[in-house]
């Protein structure tokens, strides 16, 4: 199912103005390969964190999780804007949405009373790909990582990990690291995923591939907070 919202409120207009939907022309067995156009997009309000630095050694120790223990991220050497933190919602939208601006490296999952929790996010090529609004069809817990066969054309030392051989194993080094969540536009897989990852310093960044990343001990946490047809609107 495809996800509505009026066209007439003028924060909606402005957050989006210039981000346009972009039709990506083909996708891959994980995520689209084609980069869409660098469009406008305009300032978003500024941030008015409740999280301070000062929590990021409790948000960003070591997780003990379905058997996997994550190590701490060395949050000393990220930049703390890419903190989760509260913020108020720039986004427009309704409580209960994800939102990624690709443009700003953020997320945002809106919340009651005009705020929203925001992560910052890594992008690769694919993270690009697509963008409009959707749903988060299902999500995954430590998933497989199957990588599309033009990666693999590229890198054949990834053969073992195809889709024919039932992908990576999770665990620790397997790129969709701790959590997926899988989106869906008009009832058809996008290819479009957020997920987590171990490499901490691509956030903020663009990277050489993968769609949009998160740190693990974030992706739990917005994995624990999202239920299964939530709205995501992707600029």
């Amino acid at each position: 199912m495809s996800v509505h919202h009026p066209s007439d409120r003028p924060d909606r207009r402005r957050f989006l103005m210039g981000a346009g939907v972009l039709a990506a022309s083909s996708f891959l067995a994980s995520c689209a390969t084609r980069i869409g156009p660098a469009d406008q997009v305009v300032e978003l309000a500024p941030a008015e964190p409740t999280y301070q630095s000062s929590n990021a050694a409790s948000m960003y120790g070591p997780v003990y999780d379905e058997g996997f223990e994550i190590p701490a991220i060395p949050y000393e050497k990220i930049d703390p804007q890419f903190y989760r933190q509260i913020v108020p919602n720039p986004t427009g939208e309704r409580p209960g949405t994800v939102v990624v601006d690709t443009r700003g490296h953020f997320l945002y999952y809106t919340m009651p009373n005009g705020q929203a929790m925001r992560y910052g996010v890594g992008l690769g090529r694919e993270g690009f790909a697509w963008s409009g609004q959707g749903v988060i069809q299902w999500k995954k817990k430590w998933p497989h990582w199957k990588p599309p066969a033009e990666m693999i054309a590229r890198q054949p030392e990834l053969e073992p990990y195809s889709v024919e051989n039932g992908g990576m194993e999770p665990g620790l080094r397997n790129p969709l690291g701790a959590r997926a969540l899988y989106i869906f536009q008009n009832g058809q897989d996008t290819l479009y995923r957020l997920h987590g990852s171990p490499e901490w310093a691509s956030i903020g960044r663009n990277v050489s591939s993968g769609c949009v990343r998160l740190m693990n001990q974030d992706i739990i946490d917005l994995y624990d907070r999202v239920p299964s047809g939530t709205p995501i609107v992707v600029m």
